[in-house]
């Protein structure tokens, strides 16, 4: 008995008592004490007739084991020994898939386990058309997700939960409805794998960024030449270029005592060195 049934039934029981006793004050006792066992009784009735539904609650009547109407929420009556009020939460349920060990379409083992969340959206088919609708919810979530899986390659898996997290939930939706029940989403939680493909897969990771990095600094060296050629170019067709990039890299060397520059050949020299050569070359 709820609490709030319980409270009918004293505050029945108080105003039943204080009435047998007054009958038996003026009229006679025996009276009153008979008065009294029918106020217990009297009171233990209305306490079981009347039912309250909390906001999330809906309740099923059943008259005579045959469906009546759906009750609530708040205040109704029921008729005792004929009627039968069962109670049904309205809210949104939530329910483990236990993990499953799947095999996927390209035989790869895995342990998958998983989330559904799901409320009861016509409570007189959730109790009269199947005999445990969070049973039922289970069950067949589990044979749809291993179904699905069982579709699927590892990469697609382990790339494409959400789409295949949709899927399922789109099966069990299909099934659901005509159970009264409203699934709302299903997610894939753990996805388990052996772990000598655990190893594997990390060993292919890391080859695949020494493979990014490789071709990265590639394309350095290669932007890196390109720069210099043009650099050199530039150089060599201005006559003072290469002299202040001589004297540019002497001064960045800094006045440490442990940096010491000898030119052994002044670079005046060597430029009126090439500019004689340029003189003897025989033109063409």
């Amino acid at each position: 008995m709820k609490a709030v049934n319980f409270l009918f039934f004293i505050i029945f029981l108080v105003i039943g008592e204080v009435v047998a006793i007054a009958v038996g004050a003026v009229v006679h006792p025996a009276l009153g004490g008979v008065l009294g066992v029918g106020a217990f009784f009297l009171a233990l009735l209305l306490a079981i007739a009347i039912k309250v539904a909390y906001q999330w609650e809906r309740v099923v009547i059943l008259r005579l084991g045959k469906y009546s109407a759906t009750k609530g929420p708040g205040l109704f009556f029921i008729m005792p020994v004929v009627d039968t009020a069962i109670f049904v939460d309205t809210r949104i349920l939530t329910m483990d898939i236990p993990a499953q060990q799947v095999i996927t379409k390209d035989n790869v083992p895995v342990s998958i386990n998983g989330v559904v969340y799901f409320r009861v959206s016509k409570v007189e088919d959730a109790i009269t058309k199947v005999q445990n609708y969070r049973v039922a919810m289970m069950q067949y979530a589990l044979t749809v997700l291993r179904d699905i899986i069982g579709e699927m390659t590892l990469d697609e898996l382990l790339s494409e939960r959400e789409r295949i997290s949709k899927q399922i939930g789109e099966a069990v939706e299909a099934q659901a409805v005509s159970w009264g029940l409203d699934v709302d989403t299903i997610k894939l939680q753990d996805i388990d794998m052996p772990e000598e493909l655990k190893k594997m897969m990390s060993r292919q990771a890391s080859a695949e960024r020494e493979k990014r990095a490789t071709i990265t600094k590639a394309l350095g060296d290669k932007e890196a030449a390109v720069n210099l050629a043009a650099a050199a170019q530039t150089m060599a067709e201005s006559p003072g270029a290469m002299q202040l990039r001589t004297l540019q890299t002497i001064d960045g060397l800094g006045p440490t005592a442990s940096n010491t520059v000898v030119l052994a050949v002044p670079i005046e020299l060597m430029q009126l060195a090439k500019n004689a050569a340029d003189t003897l070359k025989p033109k063409s």
